[in-house]
């Protein structure tokens, strides 16, 4: 690969179909994966961005090497696998959410063969073994600047609630960034508030976290500020990739601005950006993220006034 062509940001993680069904629809396959979604949301926001991952020499395998090249998305050479593609079937319900079930490989990986300045990793790819182990190996080795993590978590997949939240601390303590949806915290820490989920992830390590609320916003923190960012307005067609857009535009702000010491002026400025983002793509179908020219011309500095 040419150096000067190599990925500035590295995902590592699952990418499958979802297989759709809506009551009284014929089923419907889309690309899908939460790192697979981060990595083409970058890509279309004109970030040089580099997946790694585990997807089949078959027709779905091609889809999705297809739909992420068409998004910018460099998919690496090591990603293609002699194993079908792993798939989710999505259930929609009638408020427009999924309810997950997976048939999903994720197998030991192989050394990157770039280097790049961020790394972002997180959902099944922490979790299912024995990929877990080989990824979290890959991260303690990495010389990223930022390593970002969402552990997007899916019960149905998980092991006893106990190892999950050590292996999910585990990874935070190589993150510079810990993104988690409110639904992820009362998962790993029940009854704890999410104040209080947010202080014992900064306790870990990272320096940011955030919690995304729905339709309520999100709370992002530093060790330094803390700030509450309310949910945009709009009608929701459904909210797959909702998550991993925030998540996508909370990286590329990193990859722009850096994650170290962030005062509440920036905390407030990368979670009103993910938090527009994210509107975007809840009010289309399926994971479809929002483009650089969809968000306007202030996000092209990482910004949002």
């Amino acid at each position: 690969m040419n150096e000067a062509l190599s990925p500035e940001i590295l995902v590592i993680g699952e990418a499958l179909i979802d297989i759709i069904q809506i009551e009284g629809r014929a089923p419907e396959e889309r690309v899908g994966g939460s790192p697979a979604n981060v990595a083409l949301g970058l890509g279309r926001l004109g970030a040089r961005v580099g997946l790694l991952t585990q997807v089949g020499r078959d027709r779905r395998g091609e889809a999705i090497a297809d739909h992420l090249r068409a998004s910018g998305v460099d998919l690496l050479a090591d990603s293609i696998i002699d194993a079908p593609t792993s798939t989710a079937l999505a259930a929609i319900d009638a408020g427009g959410h999924a309810a997950y079930t997976f048939d999903v490989r994720w197998g030991t990986l192989p050394e990157p063969p770039v280097a790049a300045r961020v790394l972002h990793t997180g959902s099944i790819a922490a979790f299912l073994e024995p990929g877990a182990s080989s990824l979290r190996g890959l991260l303690a080795r990495s010389h990223a600047e930022e390593i970002t993590f969402d552990p997007n978590i899916r019960p149905a997949l998980l092991g006893p609630h106990d190892d999950v939240v050590a292996r999910f601390e585990e990874f935070a303590r190589l993150a510079t960034v810990v993104k988690m949806s409110d639904e992820d915290a009362a998962w790993l820490y029940p009854g704890v508030e999410v104040t209080e989920v947010v202080d014992r992830v900064l306790s870990l390590g990272p320096r940011l976290a955030a919690v995304t609320l729905g339709a309520e916003g999100a709370e992002l923190a530093s060790p330094r500020a803390r700030v509450h960012i309310d949910g945009v307005a709009v009608r929701v067609v459904d909210t797959i990739g909702a998550g991993d857009t925030f998540m996508a535009s909370l990286v590329d702000f990193v990859a722009k601005h850096g994650s170290g010491d962030l005062d509440e002026l920036a905390l407030e400025r990368a979670g009103t950006a993910a938090a527009q983002a994210a509107a975007i793509t809840v009010s289309r179908a399926g994971a479809d993220l929002p483009w650089a020219h969809e968000l306007g011309a202030s996000r092209s500095s990482g910004f949002v006034s």
